[in-house]
């Protein structure tokens, strides 16, 4: 009904384009919604521990898990020479090795769902000329995107099988979340753009303060991911001080040699710069509130920008419970996802702002 009203008084043509769009528009918001899934579906491969459960990287022959009771043991073979059963695990039996493989072979079969549902519908829009152009580079990019980021997560977690390693390099785990949140912000951005506004009332001015707040939620998501892959959130489950201080020592923020090594390394520098990039993102929000209301308090551009600093408010608190419950899986997993939600928003605020 929205779609027949909106183009009431229009050629044959552009209602026939319109209808197009809003078919690609819902099939990318469909990926993104996809995208999130696979980051939360990947949070609790990590949290129960189960990212190390499949030893080797089949894109194709390993979309079918073991069929056959002697197949099963001959996975559970393969898990039991890596570091991580032996010095993690050792002594598990094949059901729990099981219900381990079950999470991290999900997350691999939802990553070639994605594909699928990526490749085909293009294929189909392509071959009808509804994408061409700029357009279609801008979602080969996207694509190509995407399959780096799958090579990207064999390289994670090749790193947790290397001797000595019971679970994957922190940086790598970092950038694997990270692509996968640029992914997200990459399909919001395009679908965001498809929308016809040009029936709209003009917007009111918000300069570059949408795309700051994009680029600092980006790399508060990158911190994350360090602080998960370091088990950071493990440590100093107090707020707001750490160990009793409210900034820690430098003895105790630089105390790895080098000191580079520290950003990454150190849990007490990972913990307090994930901590630190929230205060700012949510004090960075507020004012980009209260300096939108000021300018055009009934503008839709100023309901955004108060909604934004509300959802990076709540993704604080979050942060703050899941730290002072030492990240339950319930609470690990919803501020990941709601991290997802925010980055979403934040996205369509800077595009539509931008239009």
């Amino acid at each position: 009904m929205a779609v027949a009203a909106s183009t009431e008084g229009m050629p044959l043509a552009r209602v026939s384009q319109a209808r197009s769009l809003t078919a690609v528009r819902i099939w990318i918001y469909v990926l993104a919604a996809l995208v999130v899934l696979m980051v939360a579906v990947g949070g609790a491969t990590r949290l129960t521990g189960s990212g190390l459960s499949i030893t080797e990287w089949r894109p194709v022959t390993g979309a079918i898990p073991p069929l056959t009771e002697q197949a099963w043991l001959v996975e559970f073979e393969k898990y039991r020479q890596i570091s991580q059963y032996e010095l993690v695990n050792k002594g598990m039996t094949l059901s729990e090795f099981k219900f381990i493989y079950a999470w991290e072979w999900g997350h691999r079969q939802l990553g070639r769902l994605i594909g699928l549902v990526f490749f085909l519908p293009l294929a189909w829009f392509w071959a009808r000329g509804v994408i061409k152009g700029r357009l279609a580079l801008t979602l080969l990019g996207i694509g190509a995107l995407g399959g780096l980021q799958g090579a990207i997560g064999w390289i994670m977690v090749a790193s947790g099988l290397e001797p000595g390693m019971t679970a994957v390099a922190p940086i790598k785990l970092a950038l694997h979340l990270t692509i996968a949140s640029i992914i997200l912000a990459c399909l919001v951005w395009v679908a965001a753009g498809l929308k016809d506004r040009s029936a709209a009332a003009p917007e009111a001015r918000t300069g570059m303060a949408p795309r700051i707040l994009v680029g600092l939620i980006l790399f508060q998501i990158a911190l994350g991911g360090l602080v998960a892959g370091s088990k950071a959130g493990l440590t100093y489950n107090t707020w707001p001080l750490m160990d009793g201080n409210l900034v820690p020592p430098a003895s105790a923020l630089f105390m790895v040699k080098p000191w580079v090594e520290n950003f990454v390394d150190n849990v007490v520098l990972v913990q307090f710069n994930h901590r630190l990039v929230a205060y700012v993102i949510v004090a960075f929000a507020l004012w980009h509130a209260w300096t939108m209301r000021r300018q055009a308090r009934s503008s839709r551009a100023a309901s955004r920008a108060t909604a934004m600093a509300g959802l990076t408010l709540a993704q604080m608190v979050l942060g703050i419970v899941t730290l002072l419950l030492v990240v339950p899986l319930w609470a690990g997993l919803a501020h990941q996802v709601f991290a997802m939600a925010v980055l979403a928003m934040a996205v369509v605020h800077a595009r539509v702002s931008a239009a």
